[in-house]
């Protein structure tokens, strides 16, 4: 059976509504994930910025520093992960 000007038209309109969905969807993860990675950064900036503040305390509290240093080294890396997209979803 033939199709009429209307169904290609229909088909069309259903075409063009699925790939805007599409595409919404597709910048919507990006967003996601870019924000979730500057979050990331963020925590690993704070926590590098207490251990440098504890480490330069009076008696440089060691155990503290040593926590918050290897608290930026994971949420770095967490980070990084997350932007190059090799991080669990």
């Amino acid at each position: 059976m033939a199709q009429t000007k209307a169904d290609r038209k229909a088909a069309a309109k259903k075409a063009a509504a699925t790939r805007q969905r599409n595409q919404l969807r597709e910048s919507s993860h990006t967003r996601g994930k870019k924000a979730a990675a500057s979050r990331q950064q963020n925590l690993a900036l704070r926590s590098l910025g207490d251990a440098k503040r504890t480490a330069g305390s009076v008696v440089g509290n060691v155990t503290g520093a040593t926590k918050s240093v290897g608290g930026a080294a994971k949420q770095g890396g967490n980070s990084a992960a997350t932007r190059v997209g090799i991080g669990s979803r």
